[in-house]
């Protein structure tokens, strides 16, 4: 997901992934929008400006976070100062970057933020099969005691 009040910026960025990439991008021009599209769909990868209209400073990135906990968010600024570094606002890792990076540079956070939140996913995957391997072996323990009592 690009999220930027400028369309501009989401027209170049959402040409640059799909002509360098396959990914599926959805773009928002206005905060609120975007947000209330996460609500129903699924988003791996938050590309979002870091001054908008609607909201100031980084409020999109922390709602975006309360509604999908897992989501990679990357925080492009044209104001690059202390306050945006510190992501103090933004609750949890945060990648921030300058918006006049090169593109090469951009495709690489992307695609590592991607394969972050895949390993994120297999992880979580693994974690539900630990448990329900836990659970099996718990009743096999319990029906094991009963048949020897």
């Amino acid at each position: 997901m690009i999220v930027d009040d400028e369309e501009m910026v989401t027209i170049s960025l959402r040409n640059l992934f799909q002509l360098q990439s396959d990914y599926r991008i959805i773009t928002h021009t206005s905060a609120r929008e975007a947000l209330s599209a996460a609500e129903s769909h699924p988003v791996d990868l938050v590309i979002s400006d870091y001054l908008m209209p609607e909201w100031t400073e980084s409020r999109f990135l922390s709602k975006l976070k309360e509604k999908q906990t897992q989501a990679v968010r990357v925080l492009l600024t044209g104001y690059a100062t202390r306050r945006t570094r510190s992501g103090d606002q933004l609750r949890g890792p945060v990648s921030i970057r300058r918006k006049a990076m090169d593109n090469d540079e951009l495709l690489v956070v992307v695609k590592n933020g991607l394969e972050k939140r895949a390993l994120l996913r297999t992880l979580e995957q693994k974690l539900a099969e630990l448990d329900q391997a836990h659970s099996s072996l718990k009743s096999f323990q319990t029906e094991l005691i009963k048949a020897f009592m």
